[in-house]
């Protein structure tokens, strides 16, 4: 049995990052360290952690560089604060009783060690790399973290290296801004004007697709990089390759048309999935969605409800009084369809006076078009929305909030 620790602490070129893994010495830990300390290579070689020369850490601790070593300045490094703090934080928690006295005897440990290259200040190496280490056995040593923490986390979480935030849906509810427009000059100005809010989405409407094709999608995200985006194809056929098309393009989403046959949608759920993207599931026109949904084997992430617009203007145009939507009474048993953590979407004339009965009914995403994109004040309009909306979801969180409580 082993037990395996992580931690990242500090800033900068001194940033420490240590993986490590703990275990008995006749166990499978015990028989890479033998094997590890045997099987050295150019550049990583491992070295054991020492308090001072001459006197070795217990439990015995192999040191491995992640981080090529390619002269005798970055080994100075390794073999110096880096070794140094290892050493010391493993024997410092023996004596907090992080690692049992009684073990230390029958444990050994191996460290990966991350030391960047244009790293220069050995005091910041040494803090680092002691507290990164420390941090990560404790962890090792309590499981941390659990599976529940993992799965809060999943789909809040960001990586300081990526440089961008992949947005997942998992606060709804949120807004999404169809861009249903033939003009690229209209596109950029309306992105460029709606609020800086993790409740707004992206839609990169059919119009403008067809126009401007999927290419359209990298567009949008060089305006907003962390934007949620989806790609608006309402792909009746071949839809595994346009699902494709729009993940090629940094999609993060893709509606699908619910007049497909079951086996097509399917194909281009299953492709949503293997591409790591939402599959959204249009039953515009569809006259029993409830039940097309029910054959369904390959479930959508979203399904989305909204009125016919060329009917809705053809009422309008008439004089007719506008029905009241009434598809959003078949939220809760379309959930119960859909399963755990699937949405359902609204869409189709919806008004701010029409928020507060969308989200009574359960509905997760508020489509918005017209009222949005032809107004002439976009940001007002978009946070008229918004106002009815709870703030977005980690505004209050702590900086340090998503590590272990104390």
């Amino acid at each position: 049995m082993y037990q395996i620790g992580e931690a990242l602490i500090g800033n900068g070129n001194e940033i420490a990052h240590v993986d490590l893994v703990i275990g008995d010495k006749n166990g499978p830990v015990g028989a890479a360290f033998v094997n590890n300390m045997s099987d050295m290579s150019i550049g990583h070689t491992p070295l054991l952690s020492v308090i001072r020369p001459n006197l070795l850490t217990k439990p015995a601790t192999l040191i491995v560089p992640k981080v090529t070593v390619r002269d005798l300045r970055d080994a100075d490094k390794i073999f110096g604060p880096a070794q140094t703090a290892v050493g010391r934080a493993v024997a410092d928690a023996v004596a907090e009783g992080i690692i049992p006295k009684k073990d230390v005897e029958n444990l050994v440990i191996i460290a990966g060690i991350f030391i960047h290259p244009g790293a220069e200040n050995y005091r910041k190496i040494y803090q680092y790399n002691y507290g990164a280490t420390k941090l990560a056995i404790q962890r090792a040593m309590k499981g941390y973290p659990s599976v529940k923490k993992v799965l809060a986390e999943k789909d809040r979480g960001t990586h300081p290296v990526m440089g961008f935030k992949v947005t997942r849906l998992w606060s709804p509810p949120y807004l999404q801004v169809a861009l249903d427009l033939d003009n690229m000059e209209d596109m950029e100005r309306i992105i460029n004007t709606l609020p800086n809010r993790e409740r707004i989405l992206i839609e990169a409407g059919t119009p403008l697709v067809k126009k401007f094709g999927v290419g359209i999608i990298g567009k949008i995200r060089e305006l907003k990089n962390d934007a949620f985006i989806i790609a608006d194809l309402k792909t009746l056929d071949v839809g595994r390759i346009e699902v494709k098309m729009a993940a090629d393009e940094t999609a993060d989403a893709i509606a699908i048309s619910g007049l497909g046959t079951i086996e097509s949608i399917e194909k281009a759920i299953h492709e949503a999935r293997k591409q790591g993207i939402y599959s959204i599931l249009d039953m515009m026109n569809v006259e029993n969605f409830v039940k097309k949904l029910e054959k369904l084997e390959y479930k959508p992430d979203i399904v989305l409800l909204h009125r016919n617009v060329d009917l809705e203007t053809m009422q309008s145009e008439r004089g007719e009084k506008l029905a009241e939507v009434t598809e959003w009474g078949n939220i809760n048993q379309i959930k119960s369809i859909l399963g755990e953590g699937k949405l359902v979407a609204v869409a189709g004339g919806v008004t701010p006076d029409r928020v507060d009965k969308a989200l009574e009914s359960k509905a997760d995403i508020i489509v918005v078009g017209r009222y949005i994109i032809g107004s002439r004040d976009v940001r007002r309009s978009a946070q008229d929305f918004l106002d009815r909306m709870p703030q977005d979801p980690d505004t209050m969180r702590l900086a340090m909030d998503e590590d272990e409580s104390i």
